[in-house]
């Protein structure tokens, strides 16, 4: 099952700390956390602590994260962050070829859970091609790719033996 420390341990290896890119619509960010996506908070001003508690409340718990088997809730932790919590619910219940209704429910977990472990590859397949299909993807497209791949490595190197 899910495991919330050590997932947040990886993804915030790879977010870093400050960063205000022109060509990134979200502006202002730190630890991952936009500007965009939270316009009241002082985001100059924010600590690790409040970023991993943000990430717990606004994204593993919305992604039910501690139900989902061990590596898929690596991949659903980094893809809700990078690209969304609904868009993440999405990709995987159409990786899951159920209803897409970006909730995750009992029949998103059963199915996640019968397909493991090679669910792993397919979702990793389908956020590749929703960053295909991204307008930003000539300028972070590498970055967001090498990032996935590395994920997808951390992932299957998470799966219950």
């Amino acid at each position: 099952m899910g495991d919330f420390h050590r997932c947040i341990d990886r993804i915030l290896a790879e977010e870093g700390g400050r960063s205000n890119h022109p060509a990134d619509p979200g502006g202002l960010t730190k630890y991952g956390i936009s500007k965009r996506s939270y316009p009241t908070l002082d985001i100059a001003g924010l600590t690790l602590d409040d970023a991993k508690a943000l990430y717990r409340r606004d994204y593993w718990q919305v992604l039910h994260g501690d139900q989902l088997p061990s590596g898929l809730d690596l991949l659903m932790l980094d893809c809700a962050i990078n690209q969304g919590p609904v868009t993440a619910i999405k990709l995987l219940q159409r990786t899951l070829r159920i209803q897409d209704d970006g909730i995750i429910g009992p029949e998103t977990l059963s199915a996640a859970a019968v397909a493991m472990p090679g669910l792993l590859d397919a979702f990793a397949a389908e956020r590749a091609l929703r960053y295909e299909l991204n307008p930003n993807e000539a300028t972070f497209g590498r970055g967001w790719y090498r990032r996935l791949l590395r994920m997808h490595r951390h992932a299957w190197a998470g799966v219950a033996p």
